[in-house]
Order: C-alpha cells, then sequence, then structure tokens
C-alpha cells in the first residue's frame, strides 16, 4: 500500500460529488459567473488603461486589483467548469500544484494590493502636499511589481516544499486544490515540519499586512475627524477600499472553515463585488467630468 501510493501523479476531487443531479443548473450558474465576471473586471481594466486621466495612482492599483481578479478566477473556473460535464474529477499532481499556488497567490496578492491602496490613501488623506511627490507613477509601479513577486516568491516556495512530500492518498475532499489539504495527505507527518514552518511564516508576514492596513485606517480616521473635506475623502475612496477587504476576508474565513460550494464565496464575491464598488466610482468621475465640460 505503502509503496504505491507515494508515487501519486493524480489527485481525485471529490467536492462536486453529490451534486451530479444538479449538474446542468449548476454548469449554467457558474458560466453565467464566470462571464459576468470577466466582463466586469475587463471593462474596468481596458477603461482605466485607454483613459490617459485614470493614470494615477489611485486607479492603477485598481487596475491591477482587477486583473489579479482575472487571474486568479481563470485558475478556478475552467477546471470547475469542466469538472461539472464531467463523471470523474481528476487533476495531475503538477496541474494541482498550480491550481493550488494560483489560488493562494491570487488571494495574497490581493492582501498585499489592499495594504498599498490603505498606503496610498493614507498619503492623499495625511499628508496630501507630499502626496505626488512620495505616490509616483514608478513608485506606485514598484510596490504593484514588489507586491506580486513577494507573492509568487512565497507561495512558490511552499509549493516547492509540498512537492517534496511522499503522498499517501489521491483523494482531495475538495472542489480544487489546496496546499494545506495536499499537505495532510503526507504519509510521515513529521515530514510536513518545514511546510507548517513556511506556512507559519507566510501567515506572519500577511498577518502583518493586515496590521499595517489597521495602522494606516487609525492614522485616516483620525485625520478626517476634524475635517469635513477629509470626511468626504473618506467616504469616496477608503469605504469602497474597506469594503473590498472586508469581503476578501470574510471569503477566506469561508472557504477555510466551510465546505465545497459555500466555500466557492471565494472566487465568487471578491471578483464581482470589487470591480462593482469602484466601477460605481468611475461613473461618478466621469460624471464629475462631464459636469466640468472636461
Amino acid at each position: 500500500m505503502m509503496n504505491n501510493s507515494t508515487h501519486v501523479r493524480f489527485f481525485f476531487l471529490s467536492g462536486l460529488n453529490g451534486t451530479m443531479n444538479y449538474r446542468v443548473a449548476l454548469f449554467s450558474l457558474t458560466l453565467l459567473c464566470y462571464c459576468f465576471i470577466v466582463l466586469v473586471n475587463v471593462i474596468l481594466v481596458v477603461t482605466i488603461i485607454l483613459d490617459k486621466n485614470m493614470h494615477e495612482p489611485m486607479y492603477i492599483l485598481l487596475c491591477t486589483f482587477c486583473m489579479n481578479g482575472l487571474y486568479g478566477t481563470t485558475g478556478f473556473y475552467p477546471k470547475i467548469l469542466w469538472d461539472m460535464l464531467s463523471p470523474v474529477h481528476v487533476i495531475s499532481y503538477s496541474g494541482c500544484l498550480v491550481q493550488a499556488f494560483v489560488m493562494y497567490s491570487f488571494a495574497l496578492s490581493d492582501m498585499s494590493i489592499l495594504a498599498v491602496m490603505s498606503y496610498d490613501r493614507y498619503v492623499a488623506i495625511c499628508r496630501p502636499l507630499e502626496y505626488h511627490s512620495i505616490m509616483s507613477k514608478q513608485r506606485v509601479l514598484f510596490l504593484i511589481c514588489f507586491s506580486f513577486l513577494s507573492t509568487f516568491c512565497i507561495i512558490g516556495t511552499n509549493i516547492i516544499i509540498t512537492s517534496r512530500l511522499k503522498l499517501c492518498s489521491p483523494y482531495i475532499d475538495k472542489l480544487f486544490c489546496m496546499n494545506w489539504v495536499i499537505v495532510k495527505l503526507a504519509c510521515f507527518p513529521a515530514d510536513t515540519y518545514v511546510n507548517n514552518i513556511a506556512a507559519y511564516i507566510s501567515i506572519i508576514i500577511y498577518v502583518l499586512h493586515g496590521l499595517f492596513i489597521v495602522w494606516s485606517y487609525i492614522y485616516v480616521i483620525k485625520t478626517c475627524v476634524n475635517s469635513l473635506e477629509n470626511r468626504a475623502k473618506f467616504m469616496q475612496t477608503c469605504v469602497p477600499h474597506l469594503t473590498s477587504l472586508f469581503t476578501l476576508l470574510v471569503t477566506i474565513l469561508f472557504d477555510l472553515f466551510l465546505e465545497h460550494f459555500v466555500a466557492m464565496e471565494f472566487m465568487v464575491l471578491p471578483p464581482i463585488i470589487n470591480p462593482l464598488i469602484y466601477g460605481f466610482k468611475l461613473t461618478k468621475f466621469y460624471a464629475t467630468r462631464r459636469c466640468k465640460g472636461l
């Protein structure tokens, strides 16, 4: 048993078991959801790229946010749509690791971008006279690249460490591949010691991201308390950002503690809610420009 099972080449995903009687309806709804996500995110990305008036830090970060949403959903929806039409839900070993990498890097890149957004709002509201010198386009692009590259390195390290494990089961009780689920399939728990250390370090890094966001908003709120103008800025730019952060955190918790289709909120709500929230903001931006005759 041990010798035969340590060379896992494929994984069997059991998250869709018990739903095959409704697969046509589920497939249709999931496909509609995916098409809507692609549509709204692409519209925002193209709008921001084509309009030179939007080549400012806040909109560049929004564009990055939407592109990351497209990246993450591409790692999830095509596979689950295929599985909904297939009697057997199988994914290759390498494909499973790639999917786990995409899912984790998508979520944590979102967190990194939200941290950069919080810093952008802190500078805009607390240090307005220095805003353009601090948040130059070059610095914003550097922060975006650093956010993605650091996340890819952190998640890539975790996945590489996982790939060295000998596994004793090819069965995953999930809709999609996750690193911690693969680690739990290890034949010898003692072998996962390095994985646990890497995971704890990763968690600490992104908890620090969260603390940085909290720190930024403590200063922002202090500044806004005594200024009507700053309160208006807070409502216009910070509330959508905080809504995005709350949505991301709640859906990640759903994915960690709930099962199967409820956990899918992780790949449904943020990619839909974020472009809708900020899309409404862009609509107001264009309405303001028309009123000014721009």
